[in-house]
């Protein structure tokens, strides 16, 4: 299980520049503990695919994307390269990045985690990039215009109305990101580079549904309400109006529980690699997937991936029950059939049958069944780092635990 994370922990520990404008922090963010842990696990490990949110308006999706920049670490790049390539990754490397270093010009540089906000009105040439023709015609020779994909490369990519989108460009988007690279071929121009990215995207169900084979492509999914709880309400708008009063002070209040989260995660990205999963726990992946009746075996797969990352960010070496139970209700919501006409109530009850509620000794029934053993100190030290702020990652189970 490899997190792909390079550098030191230092360089991972840096704050990323807000570039002037102040972000809300991660750590202050009140309720939606399922999103914000599906989040968490894709800044652990990109490689899962993102995660469609899926919900109401004005319950915070674009202000908790936002937030999860500022939780990430600087990246470094070649200076002036529009693909952002990482100098240190040769296999990444687009044609000129790979010459400049070959000659000893290029420059590392080191940026911001980019956040790419794809308008609904944006065209093919935007997203995917075009031929400059005015460039073209000053020199002579053909000047490629990179486009949102070469922007958002090693960075995030964020889909507001994702189901709104043209389909063709959802394609386009998809492609790039289960891929890893774009290709572009303009006019007899041919370019490869490479277009990492965490894909995440938000949508209104009532608003219309992305196709199936397009949901299937996000790793993860979750669906979210507005928070009922009256406290919790009073805490969202108390800390937005504080926020917005006063933001430099807002983020100082709140700095240590970012750093720490920020650790968390450069541990976790570390750690990854060493992540093991039991044999035992593979017989439970594939009959969560096998009783969601999902096509294929995508699930499997990010399944696997997020359970590793929720273990990594627990600072654990090996996968437990609970891990892959919480990663099911990630993974299998929009694979699941007829899945694509839930509600949150109904999505979550279809889970709990197909899952089973996290109920006290409801780890020990699954694993009683097939030969697991799971450690319970290990169950109730299970929570996403900075628990005040991102709450628990297995939620029931917690709340139901028996206190000392």
């Amino acid at each position: 299980m490899n997190g792909g994370m390079k550098g030191n922990m230092d360089k991972n520990m840096k704050v990323p520049s807000t570039s002037g404008q102040a972000i809300f922090p991660f750590a202050a963010l009140v309720g939606q503990e399922r999103m914000k842990a599906a989040l968490l696990a894709n800044a652990v490990d990109p490689t899962i695919g993102g995660v469609l949110i899926r919900g109401e308006k004005g319950t915070g999706k674009t202000t908790i994307v936002r937030a999860l920049t500022g939780l990430l670490p600087h990246i470094e790049v070649v200076e002036g390269c529009p693909y952002r390539c990482d100098p240190s990754d040769p296999n990444t490397l687009h044609d000129e990045c790979r010459e400049k270093i070959a000659a000893g010009a290029a420059k590392p540089k080191e940026i911001p985690i980019p956040l790419v906000e794809l308008p609904l009105n944006a065209t093919e040439e935007r997203v995917a990039g075009t031929i400059h023709l005015e460039e073209t015609l000053r020199t002579g020779k053909r000047h490629f215009e990179p486009g949102l994909l070469a922007s958002a490369n090693r960075g995030i990519l964020y889909i507001d109305e994702v189901n709104l989108l043209e389909d063709h460009l959802v394609d386009l988007i998809l492609d790039a990101a289960a891929t890893g690279i774009h290709r572009v071929e303009r006019e007899g121009f041919s370019l490869v580079h490479s277009s990492r990215f965490i894909l995440i995207g938000t949508m209104n169900p009532e608003e219309g549904e992305l196709r199936p084979q397009f949901i299937d492509r996000f790793g993860l999914c979750t669906s979210i309400r507005g928070v009922q709880a009256a406290e919790e309400r009073k805490d969202i708008a108390r800390r937005r109006l504080e926020f917005e009063q006063d933001p430099d002070f807002f983020l100082k209040k709140w700095e240590a529980d970012q750093v720490e989260l920020r650790r968390k995660i450069a541990e976790a990205r570390a750690r990854l690699r060493e992540v093991t999963v039991p044999e035992e726990l593979w017989d439970m992946v594939t009959s969560f997937s096998t009783r969601a009746g999902v096509q294929g075996h995508r699930s499997d797969i990010v399944m696997v991936k997020t359970a590793a990352a929720f273990a990594a960010l627990n600072g654990r070496d090996t996968v437990i029950a609970e891990d892959i139970r919480e990663a099911a209700k990630l993974a299998l919501p929009h694979r699941i059939a007829g899945a694509a006409d839930d509600t949150p109530e109904s999505s979550s009850e279809q889970l709990d049958q197909l899952i089973g509620p996290n109920r006290e000794g409801a780890v020990e029934d699954f694993d009683s069944e097939r030969g697991i053993s799971t450690d319970s100190d290990d169950v109730e030290s299970m929570q996403v780092p900075g628990s005040a702020a991102a709450g628990s990652i297995v939620f029931d189970f917690l709340k139901k635990k028996s206190t000392p």
